[in-house]
């Protein structure tokens, strides 16, 4: 049996102070306590593997992960006890409900220090919580790789890593490498795929035979040039492991997600977010690209919750909760690779179990129509080479010869290239069209009214609680039809719930969940739109042409024009006109001269004529700008600047609620909004509650924020520019002043006065007269909200600009606003 000091010493992770040794009359050595929150394995059979414990307070405590299993935490742990890659985990439930342990969760897995992760470092109780049983490898791992299976090669050798040599390694060392690490076989073996590395280099040569458990089981041998050359260090891509199957759909590619666990296989279930998750489980079982994933409603699996990103299942969170099992179809032989979404990349064939892409010249519009059926897109609409990259594998040797009909590409007929060659930048990309699965009903055209989205064999209303104008944006570009106008929540039906970021191409690569939402109706621009701007109410002026859209031209539109945009999109007039303010685009220019009257309800009412010259030279593609829409308010505060916030909507202002977390960025908003500065204070309602309102801070305008249902206290808002700019004005009982041509000329030696005004929002305050040619001010408090500055005799030292600043304290702030300048000459007698 190994010591227990021996024990602890292995155990504790690099945290630990150095032991020190007592004074001699003590004559015992003493070791020091961990630093707080050191890490240690415990009840394992090495260094690397146990439960995990942290030290807080003085004891060990168990780790409690927040119910989430998650690979970041995992990572962290092998990370900081030196230890090598996570080779498997397992937990359970606590054995006594309620028990005390350190929270660690929100790692990436590169911090130092529990303290760093998200919530690391918090002691308490782990009601429900799980602790964990953590394997990591010991003496090798994989750096710099795109998930658990791929990377350089290093070697632990005295106490540091060591990067292993490309001539030093060989297929059988691979997979004795990727066997243990969980991974599956070898797929790539290549020097320098990911980097050098900054340490030491391995100094032997391995001699496995390729069935050993541990790579430091194999023999060794020294090398006769103990040289590694720049580029050589050994990078290894191990395939994913074989613990996930899709069944019960007629293939290897379709069919309820499963995945072996703990020794069984598992149902996998998900509440949400459905197309990452099938994402990951296409991707790790050498499928093609996601044609569909729905949510089971019977078998409930344990959750698991993926970002899309992930080289496999097990790097992806789960949890104990039961939810509904996972259904997903990927296409088996072909995929879109490095496109904008699920509808658009360079093609790739499967061909002897890797990914090959297809040359330009092989491939035509019957091919890609039967493509973009197979991925369950729509129809094609754009077919470029070196669209999207040139990927970095095998070229497809053949010519397919589809016919158009085909459900799969491979159904197709092939033949042999005469020059098997594929020139770079030929690499075939490929746009298709989005699916017709979403629709907007009840509102007079295709692009206005409640949304459904075809699901399961039927259509379904979209509902949801909050980010409304995400997914009118994804909903809107979606259907090919413009700008997101305005966006309304439905206050009855209720559909399954929907979450979107509002970058996606398609409604079904938002986030879904089971929970019915109230629907959501939604208005689009039909015929025109504005592209890359800040906001819904800026960009690059576009126009529909023929099923696509086309940027106009600066010289073809002027401010009338202008003003039916802004108004088409519910937003207020125009504010800037520019060409190239925006971009240029990347397709066709409008050919036609806008001759707008500027009361025209929509763009293509307005008359049009052929311009003399149809070109638009680069850098005039109109660039717009229109003020943001009227339908934000303060109220009560007896300023157009402060007070309660409200908001026009459905047709009637409404209060708007915000959580205490949020009123400053809500705050922020609402004043930049209304071009009253910036935000002096926030308060939130202690009676009236208002629509709930969440926003980042970022948007141009109240409608780009999430919006939810809940009742919250209404927000009162202070801006700077609380008080109103006050007047300046000369005036002469003598007759002494008169109008020149560059403003009010005052003969010499006459009696003048400056007179200081603002309107009557508050009582109370004083002015400040500034004579910007000195240094001179004069103040005089604010009686009946004004005051008036007597000078005797004007002289030439009269002569200059002078200002009004008005200052009062209001709302227990000081606030001031600042006049125009007054210039005044001083002439002869």
């Amino acid at each position: 049996m190994i010591p227990a000091v021996v024990l602890m010493t292995l155990l504790w992770s690099t945290d630990l102070q150095a032991q020190s040794v007592s004074p001699p009359d003590l004559q015992a050595q003493s070791v020091r306590p961990p630093a707080e929150y050191s890490v240690r394995l415990v009840d394992g059979t090495t260094s690397c593997s146990g439960t995990v414990e942290a030290f807080n307070e003085g004891e060990w405590s168990g780790v409690c992960f927040s119910w989430w299993r998650m690979m970041g935490e995992i990572k962290f742990v092998c990370r900081k006890l030196d230890c090598g890659n996570p080779v498997s985990e397992s937990g359970g439930p606590l054995t006594e409900d309620g028990r005390i342990g350190v929270t660690l969760f929100g790692c990436s897995g590169d911090e130092s220090s529990i303290r760093q992760c998200d919530r690391g470092g918090r002691r308490g109780f782990c009601n429900g919580g799980y602790y964990h049983h953590v394997t990591c490898s010991e003496s090798v791992r994989l750096v710099d790789g795109a998930g658990l299976c791929s990377g350089r090669v290093e070697v632990k050798s005295y106490q540091s890593w060591a990067s292993v040599c490309e001539a030093d390694f060989d297929r059988q060392d691979a997979e004795v490498v990727c066997g243990e690490l969980g991974c599956g076989a070898p797929a790539a073996l290549q020097g320098g795929l990911y980097g050098e590395g900054e340490g030491q280099t391995w100094d032997k040569e391995f001699q496995c035979k390729g069935k050993e458990s541990l790579l430091l089981d194999c023999d060794t041998s020294d090398r006769e040039n103990n040289t590694c050359l720049p580029g050589n260090a050994v990078g290894l891509t191990c395939s994913e492991p074989d613990d996930v199957s899709l069944v019960g759909g007629g293939s290897r590619c379709a069919g309820g997600v499963e995945w072996y666990d703990q020794g069984a296989w598992r149902t996998v279930g998900t509440l949400s977010d459905v197309m990452f998750t099938a994402a990951v489980v296409c991707r790790q079982l050498g499928c093609g690209s996601t044609v569909s994933a729905l949510p089971g409603n019977t078998t409930r699996g344990f959750r698991v919750s993926c970002s899309g990103s992930e080289s496999s299942l097990r790097e992806c969170r789960r949890m104990y909760d039961l939810l509904p099992g996972l259904t997903v179809i990927c296409s088996e032989s072909v995929r879109l690779v490095n496109g904008a979404g699920l509808c658009s990349g360079r093609v790739e064939v499967k061909s002897n179990q890797s990914w090959a892409s297809v040359c330009e010249a092989d491939f035509d519009r019957q091919d890609a129509e039967v493509v973009c059926r197979d991925v369950g897109c729509g129809a094609p609409a754009a077919l470029q080479g070196g669209l999207y990259g040139e990927g970095e594998g095998q070229t497809w040797d053949k010519e397919f010869q589809c016919k158009g009909k085909e459900s799969l590409l491979l159904d197709c007929d092939t033949s042999d290239r005469e020059n098997n060659t594929c020139l770079p930048g030929n690499a075939v990309g490929l746009t298709c069209s989005e699916p017709d699965d979403v629709r907007l009903v009840g509102g007079g055209s295709r692009c206005a009214g409640g949304v459904e989205w075809y699901d399961q064999g039927e259509w379904r209303t979209v509902g949801t609680l909050s980010d409304v104008m995400s997914i009118a944006v994804v909903v809107c570009r979606q259907l090919g039809c413009g700008s997101t106008v305005s966006v309304l929540p439905g206050n009855t039906t209720r559909g399954f719930g929907v979450s979107c970021s509002g970058s996606e191409p398609s409604l079904r690569e938002c986030i879904r969940t089971n929970e019915l939402r109230p629907g959501l109706t939604v208005i689009c621009s039909e015929s025109v739109r504005l592209v890359d701007g800040a906001g819904l109410c800026s960009g690059r002026v576009e126009v529909k042409s023929n099923q696509s859209w086309a940027s106009v031209c600066e010289a073809d539109f002027d401010r009338q024009d202008a003003e039916v945009v802004c108004g088409e999109l519910g937003c207020g007039a125009p504010a800037a006109l520019q060409g190239g303010l925006y971009g240029e685009g990347e397709g066709q220019t409008w050919d036609k001269e806008f001759q707008c009257k500027g009361k025209e309800s929509l763009l293509l009412d307005c008359d049009t004529s052929d311009r003399e010259n149809n070109t638009c030279l680069p850098g005039n593609a109109v660039g717009l700008t229109c003020s943001e829409p009227d339908d934000v308010r303060l109220v009560g505060g007896d300023s157009r600047c402060a007070g309660g916030v409200e908001w026009y909507d459905q047709g009637e202002w409404r209060t708007v609620g915000t959580t205490d977390w949020n009123q400053r960025d809500v705050a922020a908003l609402v004043c930049r909004q209304l071009g009253c500065g910036s935000t002096v204070s926030a308060l939130p309602g202690n009676t009236t509650r208002g629509n709930g309102a969440s926003c980042s801070g970022s948007e141009s305008s109240l409608r780009e924020c999430r919006r939810t249902y809940d009742l919250r206290p209404g927000l009162t808002v202070i801006c700077s520019d609380l008080l109103v700019q006050p007047d300046i004005y000369l005036t002469d009982p003598m007759g002494g002043v008169f109008r020149g041509h560059q403003g009010p000329e005052m003969f010499r030696g006459y009696n003048f006065t400056i007179t200081c005004s603002t309107q009557p929002q508050y009582p109370g305050g004083s002015f400040l007269l500034t004579f910007t040619s000195s240094n001179r001010t004069q103040t005089q408090p604010a009686v009946n909200h004004s005051a008036a500055f007597l000078f005797p005799a004007a002289d030439d030292s009269h002569q200059g600009n002078y200002s009004c600043v008005y200052d009062n304290y209001v709302f227990s702030h000081n606030f001031s606003s600042e006049s125009e300048l007054l210039s005044l000459n001083i002439t002869g007698n």
